[in-house]
């Protein structure tokens, strides 16, 4: 028999390739850090000597969620802009709270933070745009959890840069420093059209183009961003990445709540890649993401929560149901954006969005063992007639009690085995009071 790590035997697997279906009377298996097999159950107790077994009669064992666009540090930011459109959220409260707090200590507290809840429901890898990507590195290090690292760019100083040049030679220290990481990866990370000239947009693509990595950015967030575009170029924000060179596979575009046809068919020719983020783009107002449409055309489109200035929580299980949800409702087509559909966004969709298909997003033997377990036993999941359905329009980050990161249990029986609760606590209401003065 080959000796393993460990062997979790569910009552349902969803592996999510080849396709999003719960299979019963599976284990997966476990070794290195790495899935070395799902098979029968029989199977694995005739080939494997696991030193540990996870029983979990109850439980759904799926790939680990991937948040494909956060701003991790703004968690302390949570609840301090609410009930604003998005010009008046961002330009009257966010950037000057951000130019008064931001420093090392603020975004590393915050991330701290934000993986806390992350893991904790069930979220293994994401993908953060924010200042001091070295320090949001070191964090997600130190906590286990995957992360695509933003190397932010702006024309404006700020506390991380002061000026365009800086944004990108600092970041690009941060992607030499990460080469060597097991679980951090980098990304360029514009902000938006809007706030990123075309010099530093071009400089941007010709490093992309050499190291190689995505570009994330936001697009056609909102209305009033295309007019102003439109008013200030002659072109629409799209339209004038594209022309710089920028709409490519490598491309992560945000939001894109005001997309036309030709633009779907733009994205879906290049094989960009869209990242919706439904509560966010709900509670701002800011438009309608046409995913039924994208998915139809052929374009990857990937889940993320925003940060929790704009969304209030970072968590991925009310997105994959929103996304559902309001994708029937956008569609006026209640077979629109299935649950299969929604779980594969939150999923395998966000790895290839990251550049990250071949480590995770799927239990597939050889990827990262990224997986988590979600039990369905309480009175509201009952009956399960569909594993699958129950996981997007019943369960909850509640529900989950398990997470792995390559191979290492980060949450078990729904607590953190590697965080300090009580100092994450103590912390986040330290910087509570500092911003109730201001």
């Amino acid at each position: 028999m080959q000796r393993i790590d460990a062997l979790i035997r569910p009552k349902w697997t969803v592996t999510v390739e080849p396709k999003v279906v719960a299979e019963t009377g599976r284990a997966l298996a476990m070794d290195g850090g790495r899935i070395v097999a799902v098979v029968s159950a029989d199977e694995a107790r005739e080939r494997y000597a696991p030193d540990v077994v996870f029983e979990r009669p109850d439980h759904v064992l799926m790939p680990g969620l991937i948040n494909a666009h956060c701003h991790a540090g703004m968690a302390l930011l949570r609840g301090y802009a609410d009930d604003l459109p998005l010009e008046q959220w961002l330009n009257d409260r966010v950037w000057p709270a951000e130019s008064r707090w931001i420093d090392r200590q603020f975004v590393a507290d915050g991330t701290r933070l934000a993986i806390a809840e992350m893991l904790l429901g069930g979220t293994t890898c994401f993908s953060d745009m924010y200042y001091f990507p070295d320090v949001v590195a070191d964090e997600a290090t130190e906590a286990g959890i995957r992360a695509v690292v933003g190397m932010i760019a702006l024309e404006v100083p700020t506390a991380w840069a002061s000026g365009p040049d800086e944004y990108i030679d600092k970041g690009l220290a941060v992607h030499d420093r990460c080469r060597s990481a097991a679980l951090v990866t980098t990304a360029f990370a514009p902000h938006a059209p809007y706030s990123v000239s075309d010099a530093t947009l071009s400089r941007i693509r010709r490093l992309a183009d050499e190291l190689p990595v995505p570009v994330h950015t936001h697009v056609h967030e909102t209305g009033s961003e295309i007019s102003e575009s439109v008013a200030a170029t002659g072109k629409r924000p799209l339209a004038r990445l594209d022309d710089l060179g920028l709409v490519t596979p490598a491309l992560i575009g945000v939001h894109a709540t005001h997309l036309n046809g030709e633009e779907v068919d733009r994205l879906a020719e290049v094989q960009a890649n869209i990242v919706h983020c439904p509560r966010s783009n709900l509670k701002l107002a800011s438009g309608a993401c046409p995913v039924e449409k994208l998915l139809g055309a052929g374009v990857n489109v990937a889940l993320g929560t925003d940060g929790a200035a704009s969304n209030n929580r970072l968590d991925l299980w009310s997105e994959l149901e929103l996304a559902a949800l309001f994708g029937k409702h956008v569609a006026n087509d209640a077979q629109a954006v299935t649950a299969a559909a929604a779980i594969e966004m939150a999923t395998i969709n966000g790895a290839r969005a990251l550049n990250l298909a071949g480590e995770t997003g799927s239990l597939v033997p050889g990827k990262a063992a990224d997986a988590i377990c979600v039990e369905l036993a309480a009175p509201g999941l009952l009956p399960v007639l569909d594993p699958v359905s129950q996981l997007v329009y019943s369960a909850s980050r509640d529900q989950v009690t398990d997470v792995w990161v390559a191979g290492e249990q980060l949450v078990g029986d729904g607590e953190l085995t590697q965080m300090d609760v009580t100092a994450l606590s103590a912390s986040a209401n330290a910087w509570a009071e500092r911003l109730r003065a201001t």
